[in-house]
């Protein structure tokens, strides 16, 4: 038994200019003007279905609280008047505070139904900032007509930040301008299922914030349009999600492109179930998610490298876990990054032992920018750094540079630009209409099209040597992640203006736990060994001569990771620029621990 996939049937064109068109054969087909729209058909066709549950607070050991599609209709259509009743309109949006929750999703949807732009922004900036800087530059650049926050007591801090006169949803806390209780409560009028009617696929639905991987967050309009012409075209590659309603458990924030438009809106459109996992990829909190997941049998398995890797321990000594979490799997799903040789063998090893069918390893590509998928992988036969081929509605545009190709990107997915920053937006597209995602691929087989895309790294991370050779980080880091497994979490590559690569790394649990149990000599002479081995692949730009084990861990305020986990390479390295001139003096070892990395 297979799950059932599209087979991809592709179009090239190779133009005399050096770029290429790629597009796919299949056209996009019909499909809903908003998500508001896939809410109710769900709600008439399946309304005791569940839609969304969460744990109250986050506790694995507490029973589901849940929402049916029906319930969820009609809360939805309570709170979009409750909403209209206090003044909102699209002229300023809804600004969320708060995670993933029951009262974010209804909150988010009923924002559809008003015509109120929904902005989720990351919970990090709100609840790990020091100092709050990128929230201060969203509310400027926003201006809200009104913010929620599901706990006031909780994001007292961030509150503080608010403009006079901008009222506060919450759900609990001692500041509360307006309760949520009390907009769910609110009677609906003839005023809504007007709004319903009239919502076109050009309206404004929410804002999205870019994760400022490669500069400041930039605020993205999202249409209703854009939203469902994306998942009307994964669904005609990933053709098994309308024949199984999606079950999901997913911790991937709703603040981000790939948590909200592509996993939720995929259970929304499919009429599936979205259980929130309140846990993370990360020592303090992924034993809620393995406790969810013991609960749960998901259909997909969304993550992002760092979280396959972080759950992938649990799965390998527990048979009896792993055969639950595996019983209805139809995917495995990863994007962010490429996955390391490592992590895709050990998934693959699991999904022949434990699956009851053959569980293929897919990916896509994409961004805030295109509501996220461009590409989709939808064959059994692929290679791990693949992002597939072109979504029906999607041409992808191949322009050479600096030796690689940049891919730009046309479709009804396609954001119409910034708000507030014409500059920005024109920037942002080039004379044909393409917008430049600043993303390099190659396909996997020129004469095989059909084969797709290999990700090729970010255009503005890569270097040249000073021998003018260019160094391609997303390419090295993900094999020097694949070398140095399962030590370390993530790399940064040095090497900008300097006759070799360097790197450094930070220490993954495996990594710590293998340093205090056998003593840094031991692992640091495996790891030397490991990159020696490396080394031996190809020249300069291929491998790190030397590593520096770093102490810290990625900087929020610096800018330095997103909520994705995703590093951003430029910024990191040059916050650590002294480690790096300690790194480039360093003579032997090869491998060395950062100032102040005396623990593991």
């Amino acid at each position: 038994m297979v799950v059932p996939l599209a087979t991809p049937s592709v179009a090239v064109e190779h133009r005399a200019d050096g770029s290429t068109l790629f597009w796919s054969r299949d056209p996009l087909r019909a499909h809903a003007v908003s998500p508001v729209h896939w809410l109710r058909h769900w709600g008439e066709h399946a309304p005791d279905r569940v839609l969304v549950a969460e744990r109250p607070g986050g506790d694995a050991g507490r029973p589901w609280r849940t929402v049916t599609y029906r319930q969820a209709t009609d809360t939805v259509d309570s709170i979009a008047q409750g909403l209209i009743d206090i003044g909102l309109s699209g002229d300023r949006p809804l600004l969320a505070l708060s995670g993933n929750s029951i009262a974010h999703a209804l909150l988010m949807l009923a924002g559809y139904v008003a015509g109120v732009p929904f902005a989720p922004v990351s919970t990090a900036y709100s609840l790990l900032s020091a100092d709050h800087h990128r929230l201060r530059e969203l509310i400027a650049l926003t201006e809200p007509a009104v913010v929620f926050a599901d706990d006031t007591d909780r994001f007292a801090a961030a509150l503080t930040h608010v403009p006079d006169g901008v009222p506060v949803i919450a759900c609990a806390g001692r500041r509360a301008d307006v309760r949520y209780e009390d907009l769910a409560a609110t009677a609906p009028t003839a005023v809504v299922a007007e709004r319903t009617r009239t919502i076109g696929r050009d309206d404004v639905a929410k804002i999205l914030f870019t994760s400022g991987s490669t500069s400041a967050p930039k605020a993205v309009v999202q249409t209703h349009g854009m939203m469902t012409a994306n998942q009307q075209s994964l669904a005609q590659c990933w053709t098994f999600v309308e024949s199984t309603p999606p079950v999901l458990l997913d911790w991937l924030p709703w603040s981000h492109v790939f948590g909200a438009n592509n996993n939720f809106n995929l259970v929304l459109r499919n009429g599936g179930t979205h259980y929130i996992d309140a846990g993370r990829p990360t020592p303090d909190d992924l034993p809620t998610t393995v406790a969810n997941l013991r609960d749960v049998a998901p259909t997909i398995l969304f993550n992002v490298p760092a979280g396959h890797a972080a759950l992938l321990p649990h799965l390998e000594r527990d048979d009896a876990f792993a055969r639950h979490v595996f019983s209805a799997l139809q995917m495995i799903f990863y994007a962010g990054s490429a996955l390391p040789q490592d992590l895709w063998d050990r998934l693959r090893t699991l999904a022949a032992r434990h699956a009851p069918t053959e569980i293929p390893l897919l990916s896509s590509w994409g961004s805030t920018e295109t509501a996220p998928a461009c590409t989709a992988v939808h064959s059994l036969d692929t290679q791990r750094a693949a992002i597939g081929t072109p979504v029906p509605g999607v041409t992808v545009k191949l322009v050479p540079h600096a030796g690689k190709l940049e891919m730009r990107v046309k479709g009804p997915n396609v954001t119409p630009g910034y708000l507030a920053r014409p500059d920005l937006t024109a920037a942002a597209f080039d004379d044909e209409g393409f917008y430049r995602m600043g993303d390099a691929g190659r396909f996997a087989d020129a004469d095989r099209p059909e084969l797709g895309l290999l990700f090729d790294g970010r255009v503005a991370e890569d270097f040249k040597l000073t021998t003018g050779t260019w160094v391609h980080v997303g390419r090295l880091r993900v094999d020097l992640l694949g070398a140095l497994a399962p030590y370390v979490n993530d790399v940064l590559v040095a090497g900008h203006e300097r006759a070799d690569v360097r790197a450094l790394a930070w220490p993954s649990p495996a990594g710590s736990a293998a340093i205090a149990e056998r003593g840094w000599p031991a692992v640091a002479a495996e790891m030397e060994q490991r990159l020696v081995e490396h080394g031996r692949a190809g020249g300069s730009s291929m491998h790190a001569a030397r590593l520096l084990l770093l102490a810290d861990r990625p900087s929020i305020d610096g800018g330095e990771i997103t909520d994705k986990s995703y590093v951003n390479q430029r910024v990191a390295l040059a916050n650590r620029a002294d480690l790096v001139e300690l790194l480039y003096a360093a003579a032997e070892p090869m491998v060395v621990r950062a100032p102040g990395a005396d623990g593991p």
